[in-house]
């Protein structure tokens, strides 16, 4: 009986673009490194500055066409999905017609990319627009309630993205239907029942479109939050994060080891899991690939030659 893929879906396909084709390279040629049935699913994202991103704030100056295609082209020749973190929550009708974002979705629509949602006004728009993309229902919805999740499962999701306060509730995870469905964020640094984190994403929504609304008639002046009052009132949340890094995330009570994914998710049903830092630095992402994708004996040294092929590309520098 062949065994099921563990799929992962790694963040980054932008700034850190060449960092992770890198990465999927040694996954392609190196496969004795990594572990049992691991498959790279997706690479999530969103290019800037897209108004419909969410979760995230992604600031820069406009991507160019050329660049889009190029990203495109270089994941999914490869067969590579693209994801877009399109899970801002508080768009308007008057935001579904961005010039830009309508854009990326019809540059990328070729059947393999898909689309990350939290807003019931813009799901409902793509799916009429673009329905050759897979929809993914995005954590960013918060849906705790067994009987909301459930639910949510039983819709025309192609993945759905658990709370992370649901990682470790077994009681609820044994009943869930679909689970094949279900994907878990397993590196969350954030801490457990965040009160915070529903007006944590509202505020990042606010603030990409107010950053994206000043690029459009300011492309020459700096973006200031103190400039739009609204999003200002960010400022008033004091996250209580003890940190952003691997070992951060291990202290947390949602945090998903590979042990418990490869002997206890996957026998259990599930498949898909997210690895967090689409924002995070090259350092974060390489120990968190090493400890979720990497077989334990053979760390160092992929670590090694990832590093040195980063270096040999340019990527970061080392010696000398």
């Amino acid at each position: 009986m062949e065994q099921k893929k563990v799929k992962f879906h790694l963040p980054g396909f932008t700034v850190n673009a060449k960092f992770n084709l890198v990465f999927l390279n040694m996954y392609r040629n190196m496969p004795q490194f990594f572990r049992d049935n691991v498959e790279i699913a997706s690479f999530y994202d969103a290019f800037s500055p897209a108004m419909w991103n969410g979760g995230r704030t992604i600031g820069g100056y406009l991507c160019d066409e050329t660049f889009v295609k190029n990203i495109l082209s270089a994941f999914n020749s490869k067969g590579i999905p693209l994801r877009f973190t399109f899970t801002n929550p508080v768009l308007e009708e008057k935001h579904l017609h961005d010039e830009f974002c309508n854009k990326i979705m019809k540059l990328a629509d070729n059947g393999l990319n898909e689309v990350i949602v939290a807003s019931p006004l813009l799901e409902e728009y793509i799916r009429d627009k673009y329905p050759n993309y897979k929809i993914t229902s995005s954590t960013c919805k918060r849906i705790t309630d067994e009987t909301e999740l459930h639910a949510e499962l039983e819709r025309d999701y192609h993945v759905v993205v658990l709370d992370y306060d649901l990682n470790n509730k077994f009681e609820i995870l044994e009943k869930l239907p679909h689970k094949e469905k279900c994907e878990f964020l397993i590196n969350s640094c954030c801490v457990p029942k965040c009160a915070s984190r529903s007006e944590e994403y509202r505020l990042v929504g606010l603030q990409q479109i107010a950053y994206c609304e000043h690029l459009k008639k300011h492309p020459d002046k700096p973006f200031r939050m103190s400039d739009y009052s609204d999003v200002t009132v960010k400022k008033n949340i004091k996250c209580p994060s003890g940190g952003n890094n691997i070992f951060d995330s291990k202290k947390c009570s949602h945090h998903l080891s590979p042990d418990a994914i490869w002997n206890t998710y996957v026998p259990m049903g599930f498949q898909h899991f997210k690895i967090e830092g689409r924002t995070a630095g090259k350092l974060f992402l390489l120990e968190n690939y090493m400890y979720y994708l990497i077989k334990p004996e053979c760390r160092d040294e992929a670590r090694f030659l990832f590093l040195h092929n980063l270096e040999r590309n340019g990527l970061i520098k080392i010696d000398g």
